[in-house]
């Protein structure tokens, strides 16, 4: 066995199986440390939670390599524990006019997230984000029981679930990417997340690509897609790195400009 086969049959799906546990753990850590989930969208454990359900009832009508499956039994996991530690984490802005502040804010405080209909994945309480994973996962079951016995309705449908598990994953980092955008800064989103998901894509690359066992092309492409987004939210981080500086800059400016200005007025002759 030659160096890449050995990287293709063992070293990279050991990696993408606890690629879970590499790429949240740090960022699930951080925010229980730090006491805030400010900067971090509450989209990514949506995302990634229907995205890894889905694909695990796409297993049977798929049978993909099971370390795909292993890797979003994991990925549930995590995810879960992420998300309770960020719901329990959210920042609160200041109640206005008396009604209730805003659950959701970027790393400088400000409110950045537009009403969903019905509010939804933007509920103040806890319960209704644990209800919809309830739900889905009944729905999901039910399906599962009523439509694998008949085998035309249930292969299009192992099919649609299969390729709209994949396209949720792959819009992954479209939230963070966003509301990096809105807040202009990359605060509250750990480097140590876009680094393993970076190397991630690389390894999922390679392996694809390379492996003997059954990869189906929505695998593909959707990790191209997710990839090239990925990219693109290290494009952001070199991007924002000095806007705090810049702020800084700007204020100590603003403060000398109004020193002077006080000190030519006292110093004037009246």
């Amino acid at each position: 066995m030659g160096i890449t086969g050995f990287i293709t049959s063992v070293v990279a799906p050991i990696f993408i199986i606890l690629s879970p546990i590499t790429s949240y753990a740090d960022q699930t850590y951080s925010i229980y440390q730090n006491g805030s989930s400010a900067g971090f969208s509450l989209d990514i454990p949506l995302i990634m939670l229907v995205a890894s359900l889905l694909r695990v009832f796409y297993y049977p009508g798929a049978k993909f390599d099971i370390c795909l499956l292993i890797q979003s039994f994991i990925m549930i996991a995590i995810q879960l524990v992420l998300l309770k530690v960020a719901l329990e984490s959210r920042p609160l802005l200041p109640s206005r006019n008396g009604h209730p502040a805003e659950p959701f804010s970027s790393s400088k405080g400000e409110a950045i997230t537009k009403s969903r209909p019905y509010n939804f994945w933007q509920w103040r309480s806890p319960k209704p984000y644990w209800r919809f994973i309830l739900y889905l996962l009944i729905s999901l079951i039910a399906m599962e029981l009523l439509l694998s016995p008949i085998y035309s309705l249930y292969s299009l449908y192992s099919a649609t679930i299969g390729v709209l598990g994949l396209s949720v994953e792959a819009i992954l980092p479209l939230p963070q990417i966003i509301s990096n955008h809105h807040s202009r800064s990359c605060k509250g989103f750990r480097l140590s997340v876009l680094a393993s998901w970076l190397a991630g894509d690389l390894m999922k690359m390679f392996w694809f690509f390379t492996t003997t066992s059954e990869i189906p092309w929505t695998f593909k492409f959707c990790g191209i897609f997710q990839m090239c987004c990925d990219v693109y939210l290290g494009v952001q981080y070199w991007m924002y790195k000095e806007e705090p500086y810049r702020e800084i800059m700007r204020e100590h400016e603003l403060g000398s400009w109004t020193n002077q200005r006080s000190q030519t007025w006292l110093s004037t002759p009246r």
